[in-house]
């Protein structure tokens, strides 16, 4: 035969995850820490790598990580499981809990994996959209999961890509509501400083996903765990990958999460430069940055999609959304070291600038 079969149907029309990573000088496209890992640390996981045997499989669990995680938030570590990226956990979240007859609750704009893996899954989507400042619609979300047809829901706090955290009164409102899974999607929570974490023992439906990609300068490495009840690990550990965590990965994250103390510096620098730059942002001529709990600033401004261009031709990549649905006109840039702000914001002006002097 020369022809080949279709693949499964629910693919068709489907894009793939494109994070439109170019090369550039300054990189603020991704959310990632613009710090990488100091000498001293980058030496001790040297250290430890070394010890690790390549011939051999990883502890498949990777539970030497699950312990250290599971004793810093007092959990034990039946309640914790780590993945390839938090990338791995949300899509076997899908796996178990949706599928064929099943429903998930979606809240766009929001990161879009989300909606993307309930499709690879045959799970139906249902849709509560945010308010135009793109804050949650409590009371639209409440009346959706009353039906009581939902079987799993995410609540992305801070919510990327538009920066502010859900309000914790709204989230424990939601456990209470319905018996389906609620995950608070905390990736970017150690820019909040807020965490669910304190409702895990009193609600079994609450799982939280974080991940060492963000604030711990190992977007490269690709880990992230998920803190919840142990019935809900047990089901999510039916349906991992086996070995999903290769053995230099654990190795890293083992020491760096032994060692996040030494990150909070650079964490209070982020929130630091978060406001500078929001502050500079609200001085420019028809940009209107929105409040961020996170590491990037959303923003919107006529041209958004010429101003991504001007600035790509200086080098610094910021996320375009300008034609998203919701996000209409709206670029992301994460925030960068002091140096990358001030050019962002000094090549937004000479946009800017330049548009008001042609007119």
């Amino acid at each position: 035969m020369s022809g080949v079969r279709a693949a499964a149907p629910q693919l068709a029309g489907l894009e793939p995850y494109d994070p439109k990573y170019l090369p550039a000088e300054a990189f603020l496209s991704a959310n990632e820490n613009p710090t990488d890992v100091d000498a001293a640390l980058r030496a001790e996981i040297v250290r430890e790598i070394r010890k690790t045997a390549l011939n051999r499989y990883p502890d498949p669990l990777a539970n030497d990580l699950r312990d250290l995680i599971a004793e810093a938030n007092g959990l034990d570590r039946d309640q914790v499981l780590v993945g390839n990226g938090g990338d791995e956990l949300l899509f076997d979240l899908a796996l178990a809990w949706g599928g064929p007859g099943r429903t998930f609750l979606n809240l766009p704009p929001t990161f879009s994996v989300y909606e993307a893996n309930a499709r690879l899954t045959n799970t139906a989507v249902a849709e509560v959209p945010r308010r135009a400042d793109f804050s949650i619609d409590e009371e639209a979300v409440l009346a959706r999961v009353a039906a009581g047809d939902i079987d799993f829901a995410i609540v992305t706090s801070p919510n990327n890509p538009t920066g502010e955290r859900a309000p914790e009164d709204f989230v424990v409102r939601l456990l209470e509501a319905t018996d389906a899974l609620v995950m608070v999607d905390e990736a970017y929570f150690e820019f909040s400083r807020r965490t669910m974490r304190p409702y895990l023992e009193s609600h079994e439906n609450l799982i939280i996903l974080r991940t060492f990609s963000k604030a711990f300068s190992l977007a490269g490495v690709r880990v992230g765990y998920v803190m919840g009840s142990p019935g809900v690990i047990r089901e999510l550990v039916k349906v991992r990958q086996p070995y999903s965590v290769d053995a230099l990965s654990q190795a890293v994250a083992r020491v760096v999460f032994a060692n996040r103390a030494s990150f909070e510096p650079g964490i209070a620098a982020i929130i630091e430069e978060r406001a500078r730059l929001t502050d500079a942002l609200r001085t420019l001529p028809g940009v209107t940055p929105f409040p961020s709990d996170a590491n990037y600033v959303l923003f919107r401004m006529d041209a958004a999609d010429e101003a991504w261009a001007h600035l790509y031709e200086r080098g610094i990549l910021v996320r375009d959304f300008s034609h998203a649905p919701g996000l209409e006109g709206c670029l992301r840039a994460t925030v960068g070291t002091p140096d990358q702000n001030d050019a962002l914001v000094a090549g937004l002006r000479d946009f800017v600038m330049g548009r008001c002097d042609l007119r």
